[in-house]
């Protein structure tokens, strides 16, 4: 067994490949996923885990209410790496049924629609694994400003091997690798989640400026714990 605060202690300062290899290959070989939604910045980390171990699992949410371009990103991003473990995971067709019957759940309410279309279906993806993996960034703002290279989320390890990096890191890290970019970035799209509540970001806007406008939501929810807060790590925890 070993410990958040070890963890933290041991690997907490480093970020992008040298934060991912010893968590993939020495601490959760087996047992470690990445969660992508194939978005903006998502090669990045894809890329990462193809040199490190292609078969690493890559869990992806498939709402139903995605937009084209991002299913056929991310088939191309599969092909163009060689990842041979992705995940896809999706709403319960009973859930849909019962909760969502005329599709337009997102409208009257935003919580409810992210809590069966993405939070659910994460949670029956994610069993067995110890450890999962995020591509979230401090500059994103908000409940991020803060984040933490290692955290917790109730009894699992959430790795941001980004948390650090920023805006140029990113733009370096595609063009050093000759990485192809998400089609809706050049439309306006810098941050994107399922079509219905998605919009263009104007010049000068927050990056997330577009997911969920109008409404105070900033987050789908699934990287907050049960209680509704967003995550704290207590060094008792204890992985093995």
């Amino acid at each position: 067994m070993i410990s958040y605060g070890l963890l933290e202690r041991t690997y907490g300062h480093l970020s992008g490949s040298a934060l991912l290899q010893p968590m993939i290959r020495k601490v959760f070989p087996g047992r470690i996923a990445l969660v992508s939604s194939f978005g903006a910045e998502s090669a990045v980390l894809a890329h990462m885990i193809s040199e490190i171990d292609p078969a690493t699992a890559i869990l992806f949410v498939d709402t139903g209410r995605l937009f084209p371009e991002t299913l056929a990103y991310r088939d191309h991003l599969v092909a163009r790496l060689g990842l041979t473990h992705v995940k896809i995971v999706s709403p319960a067709k009973e859930d849909e049924a019962r909760l969502d019957p005329d599709g337009d759940l997102f409208a009257r309410d935003a919580d409810a629609c992210c809590e069966f279309r993405k939070i659910k279906p994460m949670e029956r993806g994610l069993r067995g694994y110890q450890a999962w993996i995020t591509g979230r960034k401090r500059f994103h703002g908000g409940d991020r400003a803060q984040l933490l290279a290692l955290e917790t989320a109730d009894w699992r390890l959430k790795i941001n091997p980004l948390a650090s990096w920023g805006p140029q890191d990113i733009a370096a890290y595609f063009e050093a690798h000759e990485l192809p970019r998400h089609p809706l970035v050049a439309a306006g799209y810098p941050s994107i989640g399922c079509a219905p509540c998605t919009t263009p970001v104007a010049d000068g806007e927050d990056l997330r400026a577009g997911r969920w406008r109008g409404q105070e939501k900033t987050e789908c929810g699934i990287h907050w714990t049960v209680n509704g807060r967003p995550v704290q790590a207590p060094n008792e925890v204890q992985f093995g």
